[in-house]
């Protein structure tokens, strides 16, 4: 798994950058996914992949350290759908 710390790295090498723009540009980047996202607004990076806002319906699910049921309420979360150009990569 790659860190925080080792993506900011990366990016600076990649984009010529120091490590303090790198940082500040992932964290930019974050901070406006996660608006698009509060705000029902789908991100969609061609060839890259799609983050999207999805309401989870409420239910019940169960406690694994105590098997007990319990009742999980409605709420929201995200997904990435994967895009053709990073799968193609991917696989070869």
């Amino acid at each position: 798994m790659t860190t925080k710390a080792e993506l900011v790295t990366a990016i600076a090498e990649k984009a010529g950058i120091n490590k303090n723009q790198a940082k500040d540009a992932l964290e930019a980047f974050i901070d406006a996914v996660t608006d698009s996202l509060k705000s029902g607004q789908d991100v969609r990076l061609v060839g890259f992949g799609t983050f999207k806002a999805v309401s989870r319906a409420a239910g019940t699910a169960r406690n694994p350290r105590t098997g007990e049921t319990v009742n999980r309420p409605a709420s929201k979360t995200a997904r990435f759908q994967v895009g053709e150009g990073l799968k193609s990569s991917l696989n070869g």
